[in-house]
């Protein structure tokens, strides 16, 4: 009987102390991971929103970027890290979803992390280098299938949105170029800044500061309807490639094993900075489509993440996109 009594009093001495860390936490720090360098979409909406969240949990968030491999180091670190409310990442269609179908990944997209909520999802833009002769989609459709020996495309890496969009252009305008992978947005745009590729598929928050300043040019969004902040800008629909729409979406996780408790103190804090004005503000200035609040719960990120693999895995697969 006593062994007994002993491991029901160390039990509820572990439950008492797992109830008493979840109501001081955070006592410390937090490490927010981005799985992708900066300058990018993803990093920019990690800043966004490492902002409102130290407001909401009154502690520091620190945002590391840890690169390579298109997120799946980020992304790995995170599995591997304690679950203990201290380290959480921001993700993506890329890095959580298309990841698993073009990269042998050591870590399961599904079962290894605790979602914590869905953020915001966004279209991509069509853009070229500012010398592009082309004037609208149309043109730009025909120089590059008159170049195709020459003409060149960047993205951020294999298998990230810009790289699984790009081919997907490619297959609707029924013509191959070279892709040029690079290691982030920020790095790809660079380049076409410089006139070193020809076009890219990217996303407002990476392109618009770009196309502001006349670096570049843009011809369409990926969308059924045109940009708050770039209306001049028409839709695919509009610019004569019908049908053409492609979106990524943005989400935190938790390493699995993260107490429930804790994993609700980090949803109400993503909860309560996309209800903050200023961050709002700040998110549907970088083009951001912010989810309603009846997708903003763990269960609602975890159907949501099993619905997108379910639906593009088949396809990516399908196109042979694979990491070399």
């Amino acid at each position: 009987m006593k062994p007994l009594l002993a491991a029901i009093a160390c039990a509820t001495a572990l439950a008492l102390s797992s109830g008493a860390a979840a109501q001081t936490y955070p006592s410390r720090p937090i490490t927010m991971i981005v799985p992708l360098a900066p300058g990018g979409s993803t990093d920019v909406i990690a800043r966004i929103m490492a902002e409102g969240m130290r407001t909401a949990l009154n502690q520091t968030i620190v945002v590391e970027n840890t690169t390579g491999a298109g997120g799946t180091i980020g992304v790995g670190r995170l599995a591997r890290a304690t679950p203990d409310g201290y380290t959480f990442g921001i993700g993506q269609w890329g890095t959580n979803v298309a990841n698993g179908a073009v990269h042998n990944l050591q870590y399961d997209l599904l079962k290894d992390f605790e979602p914590i909520a869905l953020i915001a999802t966004q279209p991509f833009l069509i853009v070229a280098r500012k010398s592009m002769p082309a004037n609208n989609l149309t043109e730009l459709i025909a120089w590059l299938k008159s170049n195709a020996g020459k003409a060149s495309q960047g993205n951020s890496g294999i298998g990230t949105p810009s790289h699984v969009g790009g081919i997907f252009f490619q297959n609707a305008i029924g013509v191959r170029y070279t892709m040029v992978p690079y290691r982030s947005a920020g790095q790809s745009m660079q380049d076409l800044v410089a006139g070193n590729i020809d076009m890219q598929l990217d996303t407002p928050a990476v392109s618009l500061p770009q196309l502001h300043n006349g670096n570049i040019r843009a011809y369409a969004v990926t969308a059924k309807r045109r940009l708050t902040t770039a209306p001049e800008i028409p839709t695919t629909d509009e610019a004569g490639l019908p049908g053409f729409y492609f979106s990524f979406w943005h989400a935190f996780w938790a390493p699995k094993g993260t107490p429930k408790d804790i994993v609700a103190r980090l949803n109400d804090a993503v909860v309560r900075s996309l209800t903050d004005p200023g961050i709002r503000q700040k998110l549907i200035g970088a083009s951001q489509d912010i989810f309603p609040p009846e997708q903003l719960t763990p269960e609602a990120l975890g159907a949501f993440q099993k619905a997108e693999i379910d639906t593009w895995w088949p396809i990516i697969k399908a196109a042979g996109i694979k990491a070399e």
